[in-house]
């Protein structure tokens, strides 16, 4: 069997018989030039407003770390909770991702509901 191998920019071609293996010719590789298409400029990105927080949501509120659906609500409004208590599930890729409170203190408002869609930096929820 007769086969071409590129090495390093170098060309080879080789004879394989029984296992054995003889270089028939060695020679210089040089690569197919493509077409060259006439490509339409490509407009330059335009840059994304940051993510819009709740009207109401203020200095204390809790933004949702990743995009996701929120899977549940455990916590009320008006409920006393503890730092790592968790107050919004968000899945995202099959997970569930508990957010927790980062300080003691008062739900004075949650911002979302069971099912519904977030993205990075939504408000989910304020402590008091």
């Amino acid at each position: 069997m007769k086969y071409k191998v590129t090495l390093n920019g170098k060309t080879y071609e080789v004879v394989v018989e029984k296992g054995e293996a003889i270089v028939a010719k060695e020679y210089e590789a040089v690569a197919p030039q493509a077409p060259q298409a006439s490509v339409a400029p490509i407009a330059a990105p335009v840059a994304q407003a940051a993510p819009a927080q709740t009207a109401s949501a203020g200095a204390n509120a809790t933004v949702a770390p990743l995009s996701g659906t929120i899977a549940n609500v455990p916590a009320k409004v008006g409920q006393a909770v503890k730092k790592g208590t968790p107050i919004v599930v968000i899945e995202a890729m099959k997970m569930e991702n508990e957010i927790v409170a980062a300080k003691d203190g008062t739900i004075t408002n949650i911002f979302v509901s069971k099912g519904q869609a977030v993205a990075t930096g939504d408000a989910l929820f304020e402590l008091a």
